[in-house]
């Protein structure tokens, strides 16, 4: 735009769009071309707009629409929003604005294909795949995204109200006017750790019991419902069973019962836990720490103990020996030949140890009679 004295000049580029003004007031649009135009008063104003793709502010539009309705129409494409509606705007195919509800935009649509797509959002809260794809996900408030992992159950709330379950995979609400909540519970079975605080037993003596528990959520809408902190449940839970268990037994019943002991208290905690819609698959004491003084009087017990069992078994097997030796002598005290068989095998296993022996028949007599005195196994007569 160019003035020279009384004349005003303007270029209007493809694209565009001008308006005349005249004393501040719309008097017409201008299409694209060039124009001379005679302003001996300077009242004219010329005004440029890029048209492509682009919005007119909503306030100028209404004083626009109530001074020329006819106009106005042929230039825009005015948008509004109800409550619980929202409006997906495509600027020639392509979605470039996503609305909330009791909006108004306005965009010009003389070089522009205006498209919107309206969505109430009231009866239904989540996002269809096919609205997803069409609005920027990325700071936005009015979409909120949540992944349900394979192991999870994921809980919809709207307004503080349970809704429905969801299943595995991604998925998208409106959150226009509206708060979404989705809680997720790991389905997979988690071993708790119990560390018992110090307790005592039935014969008064102090001591300390830590426990593993293997629990898994069955029934995620009742765990909700019922279960504030699973874990924290599950672990108060275990601790006043463990007390009542101790509290009735000896130090021996303690240490001894093990068995016993877990058997009771999974009893104890599945039967408290059945309207939950949490399982204990295992429970199981895994340590007993005593004090200082109970632990070394106790290994002292056991070492005492295991003495006893080692002299008893030693004596028995003594015993046993005994026995065989006495069997055997009165087997050789029956029977000469044996007697004899016996010397020959000590003789035998004499030898073994001796590198050389010198054997003396006596004078005049020969090799013969040297083997025939050696080894005699009968034995003679005796008169």
């Amino acid at each position: 735009m160019k003035r020279h004295l009384f004349v005003l000049r303007v270029t209007v580029k493809d694209g565009e769009r001008a308006f005349l003004m005249r004393n501040g007031r719309f008097e017409q649009v201008l299409a694209p071309g060039g124009y001379t135009l005679f302003d001996i008063k300077h009242e004219l104003n010329v005004e440029l707009h890029n048209v492509v793709r682009a919005e007119f502010p909503a306030e100028r539009y209404a004083v626009l629409k109530s001074a020329r309705p006819d106009l106005v129409a042929d230039l825009f494409e005015p948008v509004e929003t109800k409550a619980e509606e929202l409006a997906i705007v495509s600027l020639d195919g392509r979605p470039l604005h996503l609305m909330g509800p009791w909006q108004t935009r306005v965009f010009w649509k003389v070089a522009t294909r205006v498209e919107v797509e309206r969505i109430d959002v009231g009866s239904d809260v989540k996002v269809k795949p096919k609205h997803l794809g069409m609005v920027a996900r990325e700071r936005n408030t009015l979409v909120a995204e949540h992944v349900v992992e394979n192991h999870e159950a994921g809980l919809l709330y709207v307004e503080g109200r349970l809704v429905e379950r969801l299943a595995p995979g991604r998925h998208a609400f409106w959150t226009s006017g509206r708060k979404i909540e989705v809680k997720r519970l790991d389905l997979r079975p988690q071993a708790v750790e119990i560390t018992a605080q110090e307790m005592l037993t039935k014969d008064r003596i102090a001591l300390r019991v830590t426990l593993t528990a293997f629990r898994r959520i069955v029934d995620p809408e009742l765990v909700v419902t019922k279960v504030p902190d699973v874990d924290a449940y599950l672990y108060r839970l275990v601790q006043f069973a463990i007390r009542e268990a101790v509290a009735s037994r000896t130090l021996d019943d303690v240490l001894s019962a093990k068995n016993t002991l877990d058997a009771e208290l999974r009893a104890y905690v599945r039967e408290r836990i059945a309207e939950t819609g949490i399982e204990v698959a295992e429970l199981g004491v895994k340590d007993v720490i005593l004090p200082g003084e109970i632990r070394e009087l106790v290994n002292k017990v056991v070492e005492a103990e295991r003495t006893a069992k080692a002299n008893l078994i030693r004596r028995q097997e003594e015993t046993a020996a005994t026995r065989s030796l006495l069997n055997t002598a009165k087997l050789m005290e029956d029977n000469p030949l044996l007697l004899r068989l016996k010397e020959l095998e000590s003789i035998e296993r004499l030898v073994e140890k001796v590198g050389r022996i010198d054997l003396h028949a006596g004078d005049g007599a020969g090799f013969d009679a040297l083997l025939t005195k050696l080894v005699r196994v009968k034995v003679p007569d005796t008169a």
